[in-house]
């Protein structure tokens, strides 16, 4: 038997409802804590209320965590890693995208001879976790015959045409919010993303197409990225083509669903009961992999600081 994992949540909005619930879920951890600044009711977690503190450093003063996780904004992000990292033995988990900027992932990799970065910090990139991404990293392991990845197409559309002064405000625009979701699913696919190779940002920001290479197996391929809020509904997928077995990969993000084919047959497929909440879809196998002996490499921190590069690579949309 091992002692189950004990875990602070920092930050009690939106989002922390969703860990809530997929940690309650696993038998493996108890919630050892909760933090946040505003004044907020007792958070009940299984049928019990754990303590809450209005900042972290008074609740590393009260307890040893194992893991730390950080639901806060993102502005928030490299101070609190820092001081988790600094005062702590325990492995942290930011939400996405770790920062926003080049200068706190600068600050963070310094900190690296201070504490192990790479062995303890990781992101919770959930879009990558969500289940059709799953079964299509789960299917190109299986495959080797078929070769590399040589493209990926993916459009994420989500409809904010009629409230675009709150999404710009919320948001930043289409490829602020978009972007890091769709390089962090492809990452799940790919060895390595190289760089940015062009960015179109349209609309005032509302819609942006980027190109970005990448390395697969050997090769390298380009990956064309659109998103867009000038639509009257969210709708998200994702091709990968593997150019030398003539397969291709269709996901749809939106109805967690997808199929593989080659010309005109059908090599797989793969479907939903719709009984599962998406967030929560995303967030089960994300935790699972977290906890494991060996997370998966798209929760590290080398990922999410090449996602960050470029990410941020795009110029701001004027």
């Amino acid at each position: 038997m091992t002692e189950p994992v004990r875990v602070g949540l920092v930050g009690l909005g939106i989002i922390a409802e969703t860990h809530l619930a997929v940690l309650a879920e696993r038998d493996d951890v108890e919630l050892e804590f909760t933090v946040d600044p505003r004044p907020v009711g007792p958070v009940g977690f299984r049928s019990a209320a754990p303590p809450h503190h209005d900042g972290l450093a008074r609740a590393l003063d009260a307890h040893r965590p194992d893991l730390i996780v950080l639901a806060t904004p993102t502005a928030t992000h490299a101070d609190l890693v820092t001081e988790a990292l600094l005062r702590s033995d325990a492995r942290v988990l930011v939400e996405k995208p770790l920062v926003h900027d080049l200068a706190p992932l600068a600050a963070l990799r310094e900190l690296d001879g201070k504490a192990d970065v790479r062995g303890r910090l990781f992101t919770a990139h959930h879009f990558a976790f969500s289940p059709e991404v799953d079964w299509a990293a789960e299917l190109l392991a299986a495959h080797p015959e078929w070769g590399p990845v040589t493209a990926v197409t993916s459009a994420f559309y989500d409809p904010y045409a009629q409230r675009l002064p709150a999404a710009f405000a919320s948001y930043g625009s289409s490829w602020t919010d978009s972007g890091v979701n769709q390089l962090s699913m492809i990452t799940r696919f790919v060895d390595e993303l190289t760089a940015l190779t062009s960015v179109q940002q349209a609309d005032g920001g509302a819609s942006a197409w980027c190109t970005v290479d990448f390395r697969s197996r050997g090769a390298v391929g380009t990956a064309r990225l659109r998103s867009s809020w000038m639509t009257g509904s969210s709708s998200k997928e994702s091709s990968l083509v593997f150019g030398r077995s003539g397969v291709e990969v269709w996901i749809d993000h939106t109805a967690m669903t997808g199929f593989a084919a080659r010309g005109g047959e059908l090599l797989a497929a793969f479907g939903n009961d719709g009984r599962t909440p998406r967030k929560v879809a995303h967030y089960r196998p994300l935790y699972a992999s977290l906890l494991s002996a060996r997370p998966d490499r798209v929760l590290g921190f080398d990922a999410a600081a090449t996602i960050t590069e470029i990410h941020r690579a795009a110029p701001a949309a004027g």
